[in-house]
């Protein structure tokens, strides 16, 4: 990933907590039909490993379990908040109009060695972290015992679990420590005005690492 200094965020914890917060992870594998890509939600179990370990399940029926090459790193894609940012929020724009859109975005690259977790304890273990860790905040939330067993251990046959210990990881917050100051303060009043939960959660972002001491 291409990580200009002012970008790059090195912190682990913080790399954890964008996972945990946006566990849906783009999961990249090459194999004998080459790259191959899917959408799957993350359990990570932080203290597993040193960087932490990542577990899903895949549908028994995605081929992509199958067609990995385990010689082969995988890669995971975690995106946080990210928005499009108009120049018209710069106050460079009305000084002197040299100013072009931009993206910014909070995101998180884990590799590594993908190994099949094709046994029942395990599976059971991984949806019922990944049930709790989505239920838990819900007034009366859901648990997997809810379900009758026979119907469960049926859904448990039909997928297959997969674990990474992550062996390399990347963050990158780019949310415009490179603009000056009035330009991130512009950019911050001007998300917090929109109405989604996006552009709140980057107008905070935006705040907070116009705060830091740059490199």
């Amino acid at each position: 990933m291409y990580q200009p200094p002012h970008f790059r965020e090195d912190d682990l914890a913080v790399q954890h907590a964008l996972i945990k917060a946006h566990p849906l992870g783009l999961l990249v594998t090459f194999g004998s039909d080459g790259l191959e890509a899917n959408p799957i939600p993350f359990v990570l179990e932080a203290s597993a490993s040193s960087l932490g370990t990542l577990k899903a399940h895949l549908s028994r029926a995605n081929p992509q379990w199958r067609n990995f090459d385990p010689a082969q790193e995988a890669l995971v894609v975690f995106q946080g908040p990210e928005t499009y940012i108009t120049p018209s929020w710069y106050a460079a724009k009305r000084e002197h109009g040299k100013v072009v859109p931009t993206w910014n975005y909070a995101i998180v690259q884990a590799r590594g060695r993908l190994t099949i977790r094709d046994d029942p304890d395990w599976l059971r273990q991984q949806i019922t972290a990944m049930t709790e860790m989505q239920e838990g905040p819900r007034p009366e939330p859901w648990n997997v015992s809810d379900a009758p067993a026979p119907f469960v251990a049926a859904q448990l046959k039909g997928i297959v679990g997969i674990e990474i210990e992550i062996t390399r990881i990347e963050g990158k917050w780019k949310v415009s420590q490179n603009r000056p100051e009035a330009d991130r303060l512009g950019v911050s009043a001007g998300l917090r005005l929109s109405q989604d939960d996006a552009s709140h959660q980057m107008a905070e972002l935006v705040d907070a690492r116009g705060a830091l001491p740059r490199e």
